[in-house]
């Protein structure tokens, strides 16, 4: 019996020696080396601190940012993601933060980003999401290598430019309704004050509702107000330093949060197992985003003989379904409210929109070949995009060593590439970086910045954003139909506060007096 206890508590010993070395390894002796080797090289930052590294001071600088509104300019940066644009400041361009135990390295340098981008083998692979960003948005964006592959096969039919030809009527009825809805709210009084925010939310929700669902439109109008909720349960979440396991517990809001996936993934399992019923007796709807993917999906499992491995599994659409709802809303929300917050900052260029859009046009329900003739719109809408990309920054992941630009990476870095930064990077773009000047863009998006190729808002090389075309027909559809019907300005109540919440948003909305023409 003696023998027996003092073998268990010499392999008890040997256990718990083994735990406390493997974590003074990960949480002290690792970063602390990772930290020397990055120096060495000429990456430089702020000191690492034990486990959670400079996480306190960022959502320290973020929270002391967000407190106040900024004065009205399009210097955005400082505010949206002060803690980068500080240690930028202080160590240089290419410097290094470090995210709990993790190095994130900053890459300032176009070609480099392209570099990163342009990665199709996994070696600068997306990092894997947290179990509450799985909630919101997984699929196709944040899948690497093979299996990231066959969803962009299976998912590009659905973006091509002849499909998203027969998806503007959708477009023209949810733009209709927006347009409806304000002249009323106008009325007879000529004027109105409105926080056009959540308005515009509601309408690229229902433009992706129609869009990806069509007959099956209400209940999608379901899934995008559930979604929402989710997402405004993540950003809260996001606010905070993520503890692993704290999901767990039975708060109020971890409750609410499985009972939303609980009830999007119900309705979708509905809506997709209609859908396969039809695909079977030769009835199926292939004109909106779900039925050309899953028109695509079965041919994928045809050509590769039904395996289990070929096409999407039924799990796997349900993801591509919540992707569709989170991207496709929110990209295209956040450039229409933050286009119509610059045309209310400047006039004249809200004014020269307007007269193209009616020469165009007239009075006539826009078309999609005038879309294309839409030359001013669209210098506004890059210029808008450069100054208020989607997101602030891409976040990549090294899987084995790599050099990039002569800098040797260990395994396990991250690497930052700051779209927001880039974007606003003086020596790229000029000394009137802050300013609002479309004609930057009136040769083309390569001489914006003498071919330096620096403009990154749907990211770049063989992951650029799917649906990229998608967001800008539907922008420049939605501001074309405002443009025709009303003029804007900025109320005296508008507080200008753009954030980082996933997606650069208005912290306290968009006030804005609309007017009748």
């Amino acid at each position: 019996m003696g023998d027996f206890l003092s073998i268990s508590l010499l392999i008890t010993s040997v256990l718990l020696v083994s735990w406390i070395s493997r974590l003074v390894y990960s949480i002290w002796w690792r970063p602390m080396k990772l930290e020397r080797y990055l120096k060495e090289q000429g990456i430089k930052g702020p000191p690492y601190k034990l486990l959670y590294g400079n996480l306190k001071e960022n959502i320290s600088l973020v929270k002391k940012e967000s407190s106040k509104p900024m004065n009205l300019s399009h210097h955005i940066v400082p505010r949206v993601v002060p803690f980068p644009y500080e240690t930028m400041k202080r160590y240089g361009k290419m410097t290094v933060i470090w995210i709990g135990t993790t190095p994130c390295v900053n890459i300032m340098d176009p070609e480099l980003v392209r570099e990163v981008l342009s990665d199709k083998f996994g070696h600068f692979a997306k990092l894997k999401l947290n179990p509450l960003e799985r909630l919101l948005a997984a699929g196709l964006g944040n899948y690497n290598g093979e299996k990231w592959a066959k969803h962009r096969r299976i998912i590009n039919p659905a973006f091509k430019l002849e499909k998203l030809k027969r998806m503007l009527p959708a477009f023209s009825t949810s733009c209709s309704e927006l347009i409806s809805r304000w002249e009323c709210l106008v009325g007879s009084q000529g004027s109105c004050e409105l926080d056009v925010w959540p308005e515009l939310k509601s309408l690229t929700g229902d433009v992706i509702s129609r869009t990806a669902f069509g007959s099956n439109y209400k209940e999608a109008r379901r899934i995008f107000q559930l979604q929402t909720e989710q997402a405004k349960l993540f950003i809260q979440a996001s606010q905070s330093i993520y503890i692993p396991g704290f999901r767990f517990l039975p708060t109020k809001k971890n409750i609410r949060r499985k009972e939303i996936d609980r009830e999007v993934r119900a309705l979708l399992t509905i809506i997709i197992k209609k859908r396969e019923e039809a695909i079977k007796i030769g009835d199926a709807n292939n004109d909106d985003l779900l039925g050309i993917l899953m028109e695509s999906n079965c041919n994928e499992s045809q050509e590769n003989g039904n395996s289990k491995s070929s096409g999407m599994t039924t799990e796997e659409v349900i993801k591509e379904c919540k992707l569709f709802y989170f991207a496709g809303q929110e990209t295209t929300s956040v450039l229409l409210v933050w286009t119509m917050v610059v045309l209310s900052m400047h006039p004249t260029w809200q004014q020269k929109a307007r007269e193209e859009v009616l020469q165009v046009f007239g009075n006539n329900k826009p078309d999609f070949d005038g879309l294309s003739h839409l030359k001013i719109v669209t210098m506004i809408l890059y210029e808008v995009l450069r100054l208020y990309p989607p997101l602030a920054s891409l976040v990549r992941r090294t899987y084995k060593r790599m050099k990039l630009g002569g800098i040797d990476l260990p395994l396990g870095v991250q690497l930052s590439l700051p779209m927001l930064l880039i974007h606003h990077d003086p020596e790229l773009w000029g000394d009137d970086v802050d300013e609002f000047k479309p004609e930057r863009f009136s040769g083309g998006i390569s001489n914006a910045t003498k071919n330096q190729g620096a403009f990154f808002p749907f990211g770049w090389g063989p992951r650029i954003c799917i649906g990229q075309t998608f967001a800008m027909i539907e922008a420049k559809l939605a501001l074309a139909m405002i443009l025709q019907h009303l003029s804007f300005e900025l109320s005296p109540t508008y507080a200008h506060a753009p954030f980082s919440a996933i997606t650069i948003q208005p912290q306290h909305g968009v006030q804005i007096i609309l007017q009748k023409l």
